[in-house]
């Protein structure tokens, strides 16, 4: 009979295969310049790019969250890295526009399987107390892979092709596919003291009961404003640097990769242990922890934005991106524990559909268009900070009706002799 994983060992593993899930995602904008000169392509057909991933991971990820929470999860992750894996290579090997695109959609398909089904996996490996330090630990994997995607991928492709950086990105999937397999998996619910056989497994209907569940709705929607307003600040702050404050193309580039990679470790590191000490002490700590950070990032953005001098609007991006990013760990955890046990990959799979629907896929064409309309992309991005409002406002109502929650039950409970 195989043997189940410990739970330092399940976080380990999955965590490896996170950063690889982001490397794999991040070599593209490393290497566009060669592959866009070499395929012919112009402005709109290198942005489609973008999009193909994208239509490709939050289409199909409320299907993998239906399955993620009725069968059994270790092949599904499997499945979904030799996918993204061989969507990688075969971009190596794209001849004409339609065929990368092609390839990119399968990238998209294999990484919403993984996306949607591992945090649920974690949940159920570690106790309520340890779960947020748990997924704040696999999230710092999105920062890290993505510098490394960029890093590799650029290096390859400046001593090599840019085909060959896809190549050997997308090759060790292959065999990572199979780390899993020969172990099994931890029962759903055996964290919470739960028994698997005990949940009903749920049907495409039990869907539409998550619309239905106040807190977890304000997370979701919290956090669709939140992506919104990060797509737009991740699409447009190189170009920003660039177009307002005269900083040329590669150092604007250079120091807004440098900013993404700091913030993104430490702010994922510093939020999420920090949430977890504040929960302890105040059962809505997760929550103000997502509110309050957001709140505060916003006037540093507002300062990004609007200054005259150079200087002071790159501090005012760097600050405000560490903010943003304190929220990564806190919010995954409220996501899965907002919903009932038997739904927590559903539950994942329908945040990832509308955060990105509604979120980071408009927020780049809508500055865009308000550049061209205003001609002033100062005035433009400032859609971002607005978002952020939005953001900051449905989370610190999540704070105030899980502490109303709990007022109540503590008035319900009977008074003791």
């Amino acid at each position: 009979m195989s043997r189940q994983l410990s739970p330092f060992w399940t976080l380990f593993i999955l965590t490896g295969l996170n950063l690889f899930n982001y490397l794999d995602r991040f070599v593209l904008p490393a290497v566009l310049k060669p592959l866009r000169a070499e395929l012919h392509l112009d402005g709109a057909q290198s942005g489609t790019i973008a999009t193909a991933f994208m239509v490709g991971y939050f289409i199909t990820s409320p299907c993998f969250g239906l399955l993620g929470d009725r069968m059994t999860r270790k092949w599904l992750i499997a499945g979904g890295i030799l996918v993204w894996s061989i969507g990688t290579v075969l971009t190596g090997f794209a001849r004409s526009y339609e065929q990368l695109l092609l390839y990119r959609v399968l990238v998209g398909v294999g990484e919403a399987s993984y996306a949607t089904i591992s945090p649920g996996l974690i949940s159920d490996s570690f106790p309520e107390a340890r779960r947020n330090n748990a997924l704040t630990i696999f999230y710092v994997a999105t920062p890290v892979g993505a510098a490394l995607g960029n890093v590799i991928g650029g290096t390859i492709a400046a001593h090599y092709t840019w085909r060959a950086a896809f190549v050997w990105a997308g090759l060790p999937g292959l065999l990572l596919a199979l780390v899993l397999l020969p172990f099994r998996e931890g029962q759903r619910g055996q964290a919470d003291g739960v028994s698997d056989s005990s949940m009903s497994k749920p049907q495409a209907a039990d869907l539409l009961r998550l619309f239905r569940l106040p807190q977890y709705m304000l997370v979701v929607l919290g956090y669709t404003a939140y992506t919104f307003a990060l797509g737009g600040f991740g699409h447009w702050g190189p170009i920003f640097l660039s177009e307002v404050h005269r900083v040329p193309v590669d150092d604007a580039g250079q120091f807004f990769g440098v900013v993404l990679a700091a913030a993104g470790l430490v702010g994922t590191l510093v939020g999420g242990f920090a949430a977890t000490a504040w929960q302890k002490r105040q059962p809505t700590g997760y929550a103000l922890t997502l509110g309050l950070s957001v709140l505060a990032a916003i006037p540093l953005a507002l300062l990004a934005l609007l200054a005259r001098e150079r200087i002071a609007s790159m501090a005012g991006l760097a600050l405000a991106m560490f903010l943003l990013f304190l929220p990564t760990g806190p919010v995954n955890t409220l996501i899965l524990g907002t919903v009932p046990l038997n739904l927590r990959s559903s539950a994942m799979a329908i945040s990832i559909f509308l955060i990105h629907l509604l979120g980071d896929m408009w927020s780049p064409k809508i500055v865009g268009h308000l550049w061209d309309h205003w001609g002033n992309l100062s005035k433009a991005t400032l859609v971002l900070p607005v978002a952020l409002v939005v953001a900051a406002g449905l989370w610190l109502a999540l704070a105030w009706k899980q502490k109303m929650a709990l007022t109540a039950r503590e008035g319900e409970a009977p008074a003791e002799p």
